[in-house]
């Protein structure tokens, strides 16, 4: 890019975020006051718990939370959330035992990705220690945006850590960086110098344009954007977008056919982010279909825990029979 066009790009990041302290630092600090260190009920349902766990993998602290019993299923997010994008999902899954593992360098691990390599391609490293670290055996894999990339290159790579792959929204071949996230990154310093608020703002209208129930995306930015209040907000922006690489994905598109493992496509239909062609492929690559929520935009497993759960429910249910004709043949 050239410096005129950066200019250009950090001028109207600049705009964006003297707008974004004059119009959102009220309600920022309302929202703030209201929710005070994240006491939100991840679990949703009265009776249900969500344990939080968190241990040292390979010198890095890696945190989930955890819930169920049953097939183990690993839910992976993406940017700019955290694991409780799947807080609705996990309930709703039968015969699971659901990990929704937060990758490094967002949501609370904000401050392990400091210095560290947090690409999408070493996210799946990453995980992979963290797999056998719990030794959990084969599991099911479901990613959400940056999370579906994550997914897809372990079982690329670790194919036998997998028993199952569940898409959602993903990237994926070379459907991003989305525009605005090239804009933070061209802009760089220009950024990290923006007031903390103004990027939460920025976030925020990243959020609500990829949400269709207006209440959850309300109660979305309450969760995710609440992390990057309690960190240096622009400075973790920056060095998250600065990682993303196109390559990661590109680098095993063409592996992606011969991967033998039950799969599943979940996309919304107005996904503004993600475009729906993109899950068409993957389902076409995957050999599945493509299940579509009508309306539905990018945070799905927010807005329509339902419909994605039953998906993976249905998945669940293909990988345990498999698992059962393997040991009747065996016996």
């Amino acid at each position: 890019m050239s410096k005129s066009n950066r200019g250009s790009v950090s001028r109207w990041l600049s705009v964006l975020g003297a707008v974004g302290v004059a119009a959102g630092a009220v309600f920022l600090a309302r929202r703030d006051r209201r929710l005070g260190s994240m006491n939100v009920d991840l679990a949703e349902r009265p009776g249900v718990e969500l344990s939080i766990g968190s241990e040292v993998v390979a010198g890095i602290r890696m945190r989930w939370i955890e819930h169920g019993h049953g097939t183990p299923v690993v839910l992976l997010h993406g940017i700019p959330t955290s694991p409780a994008l799947w807080r609705k999902v996990m309930p709703r899954l039968r015969q699971a035992h659901a990990f929704a593992w937060e990758m490094v360098g967002y949501g609370q691990s904000i401050r392990e990705g400091q210095g560290r390599d947090i690409s999408v391609a070493r996210q799946a490293d990453y995980l992979a220690s963290w797999l056998r670290n719990m030794r959990l055996g084969k599991v099911v894999l479901a990613g959400h945006d940056l999370g579906g990339g994550v997914a897809l290159i372990v079982a690329a790579r670790y194919p036998e850590m997998v028993s199952g792959l569940l898409l959602v929204d993903s990237i994926a071949y070379d459907s991003w960086p989305i525009p605005v996230v090239k804009a933070v990154r061209a802009a760089g310093s220009g950024v990290e110098n923006m007031p903390a608020a103004a990027v939460r703002l920025m976030l925020g209208l990243l959020l609500y344009r990829g949400h269709d129930d207006r209440r959850v995306a309300r109660e979305s930015a309450a969760i995710h954007l609440d992390h990057y209040r309690a960190s240096d907000s622009s400075r973790a922006l920056v060095h998250q977008v600065r990682s993303l690489d196109v390559n990661d994905t590109l680098a095993i598109s063409e592996r992606l056919p011969h991967l033998k493992v039950p799969a599943r496509v979940v996309w919304g239909s107005a996904d503004p982010y993600q475009k729906p062609k993109y899950g068409e492929l993957l389902a076409h690559d995957l050999g599945t279909g493509v299940e579509r929520i009508e309306g539905g935009r990018h945070f799905t497993p927010e807005d329509h825990p339902d419909e994605v759960a039953e998906v993976l429910n249905d998945l669940l249910r293909e990988v345990e029979s498999e698992a059962e004709h393997v040991l009747d043949r065996l016996s």
